[in-house]
């Protein structure tokens, strides 16, 4: 069997939507305990998106596995479109009718010029079928929430309206582990979200991360 960590970045250096930017020092220090973290897993390769805190991410993380770090633009975040770069404030007033046939869950709504799951989907998963085909074990890939989600949904039966049910917040370096197991050419949801490297933290320290 495989096993994939799908990893959600570290904190990015901005609140604004889906903009290209550094981790912040919150997210470099999330990404270091996610590394120390992933020293006893036996990871033998490492993928990531393109944007830079997926990048960034993976790189703290391969201080410790030292392996070929392989960038791959079909796994990065689902397209914002209109919305990339505006504030959730901005985005709550010029985008509401939007915002709100999105919150219905009923169709799988795209974001204005820009991706909806489906075509996320339809990306990101043969990639995914071309990692499990790879012939490694154990496979870190640092990519991002909506990603997640929407691959969540396809694989586990939920129309793409419907992904927004898997968490309501993504932690920053969660781990979202599956298992693929080839003779039934079938996934299972081992874990969701587990940010367990991160509860050594105060709560004081931890609302810093959200």
């Amino acid at each position: 069997m495989v096993n994939l960590y799908l990893i959600r970045h570290g904190r990015q250096n901005s609140n604004l939507c889906n903009v290209d930017v550094e981790l912040s020092t919150e997210g470099r220090l999330q990404a270091e305990f996610l590394r120390e973290r992933l020293r006893n897993y036996s990871i033998d390769a490492l993928y990531s998106s393109q944007l830079i805190r997926a990048k960034q991410t993976a790189g703290i993380i391969n201080e410790a596995l030292q392996l070929p770090h392989i960038i791959r633009e079909e796994l990065c975040e689902i397209s914002f479109g209109l919305l990339t770069g505006h504030s959730e404030s901005y985005i709550e007033e010029h985008f509401a009718d939007f915002r709100e046939a999105q919150k219905l869950l009923k169709e799988d709504v795209p974001y204005p010029e820009g991706e909806n799951g489906t075509s996320v989907y339809e990306r990101a998963m043969p990639v995914i079928q071309e990692i499990v085909q790879s012939g490694k074990k154990n496979i870190v890939i640092v990519t991002h929430g909506g990603t997640i989600r929407v691959l969540l949904a396809a694989l586990f039966g939920k129309n793409q309206a419907r992904r927004f049910l898997f968490g309501v917040s993504l932690e920053n370096t969660g781990i979202t582990q599956l298992v693929y197991h080839p003779q039934y050419d079938r996934f299972y949801l081992e874990r969701f979200n587990d940010y367990a490297h991160l509860e050594g933290y105060t709560h004081l320290h931890r609302s810093n991360f959200k």
